[in-house]
């Protein structure tokens, strides 16, 4: 079950160059294990990242028995186990398959899908789009081309709130306000046609195989839309119509951006917390499990939590370490897995954001520092992240607060030099005053 990884991912291409990739796609899986400096690493993709409780209950007793006892949330709403064993790769993905979380071992690394996680929750979003997650990610197990798919091929499906549509997917469905179908804008290579609500899941199959019939035309090994070489655009619509899936060309629209929901109630039935630096403990997890009908990892690095018992369980979460309330200084704020689990980071980038200023439980769950409390008003806070090396991993896109370690006991926030000790203001202050970096990658 376990399977050798290259250390190190080919280098980035000069601006305006053609990315080729020459080798396959290494990256890592449930089944196919990476080695790190702590252990092992397994990421498993879970749709729309939803966990039944028993499938939460099983990921957190993996934890335990096979690693370090933690969950990390990606920035595409999935979850890793790191501290894992040599040997462990056989149990590990039997307790996984068993739990219903494997439901194709050839397609467990391409079942990247994104979406709204409020969505039927809030009374927000104009379709419930987890359901064309769970036919999307059935269409997808059930065609063996689609196991050409790169583990970084993206699926983003926005239920008309634009949460997703920000996150860079390769192929986009945004839920259509004004269709009288409740039809689906399907967005790729910067390209945009309107399908049926009903045919959302099979259109971006679709998109995907236009996808891979670019890149093979192409012949420089693209992993993603965005890597194909200019003149090589995917053929959405050819594809939808060898599907037989009706479809309208529309000029390329503007898509929508709107915010991730904050941490809290999310209706009658849902609410929301965050992983303090992107990290759930096992019993955070059961927590999060405990009388629910669904969990929901998301891509801000936390959990929707499907329950009828919401308003209750707030205060035990926050109990529990997790973040439960907006004006939380923790809220937005992650971090790489940084030293000792990463060779390549120069710093323990998850101690130092926490160094001298652990988050302490105020009113209502919440918790706060003094440096944070004078950083400004929490709803304009911008995303931090903590990075131990110039590869910054699980950054988030749009604009954020750049926190990189140089390797000398020091850091740069934002280009500015900054020694350790000062990071707590700096970052706070940075968070309101500074130019911020941004990125869409």
């Amino acid at each position: 079950m376990l399977a050798a990884m290259p250390p190190t991912p080919p280098p980035a291409p000069e601006p305006g160059e053609t990315r080729v990739r020459d080798r396959g796609d290494a990256c890592p899986g449930a089944l196919r294990l990476h080695p790190a400096d702590d252990g092992r690493l397994a990421r498993l993709r879970l749709p729309a990242g939803s966990l039944t409780p028993r499938q939460a209950r099983v990921l957190a007793d993996a934890a335990e028995r096979l690693g370090d006892g933690r969950i990390s949330v990606t920035s595409r709403g999935n979850a890793e186990l790191r501290g894992l064993g040599e040997g462990c790769g056989t149990e590990l993905a039997a307790l996984l398959a068993g739990a219903g979380l494997l439901p194709s071992p050839r397609h467990e690394r391409i079942r990247n899908i994104v979406a709204s996680p409020a969505a039927g929750l809030d009374g927000l979003g104009t379709a419930d789009v987890q359901l064309w997650a769970r036919e999307l990610d059935a269409l997808l197990c059930a065609e063996p081309w689609t196991a050409a798919l790169s583990g970084r091929f993206l699926f983003a499906l926005d239920d008309g709130r634009g949460d997703m549509t920000a996150l860079g997917a390769d192929v986009t469905l945004v839920a259509v306000r004004d269709a009288p179908d409740r039809g689906a804008l399907l967005w790729s290579g910067g390209r945009a046609l309107r399908v049926a609500g009903t045919d959302a899941a099979r259109a971006a199959v679709a998109a995907a195989g236009a996808f891979l019939a670019a890149a093979r035309a192409a012949g420089t090994g693209a992993w993603r839309v965005a890597e194909l070489p200019p003149g090589h655009a995917p053929d959405l619509a050819g594809a939808l119509a060898r599907a037989g899936i009706p479809a309208e060309p529309v000029p390329a629209p503007a898509l929508p951006h709107g915010a991730p929901p904050a941490p809290g109630p999310l209706g009658e039935c849902g609410l929301y917390v965050l992983a303090p630096l992107g990290r759930l403990t096992a019993a955070q997890l059961r927590a999060l499990a405990d009388g629910a009908d669904e969990v929901r990892l998301t891509p801000w690095r936390g959990a929707v939590v499907v329950t009828g018992q919401a308003a209750g369980r707030l205060p035990v979460l926050a109990g529990l370490g997790l973040i439960t309330r907006p004006d939380s200084p923790w809220a937005g704020v992650t971090a790489c897995t940084g030293r000792p689990g990463c060779a390549k980071s120069l710093a323990d980038v998850r101690g130092d954001a926490t160094a001298g200023r652990a988050p302490q439980p105020g009113p209502g769950g919440t918790s706060g520092t003094g440096d944070e409390a004078r950083a400004g008003s929490p709803g304009r806070l911008l995303p931090v992240h903590f990075s131990g090396c110039e590869r910054r991993c699980g950054h988030p896109r749009g604009e954020w607060v750049d926190v990189l370690a140089t390797g000398d006991g020091a850091y740069r926030v934002n280009g500015a030099p900054t020694p350790r000790t000062s990071l707590p203001g700096a970052v706070a202050t940075a968070r309101t005053t500074t130019t911020p970096t941004t990125t869409t990658r």
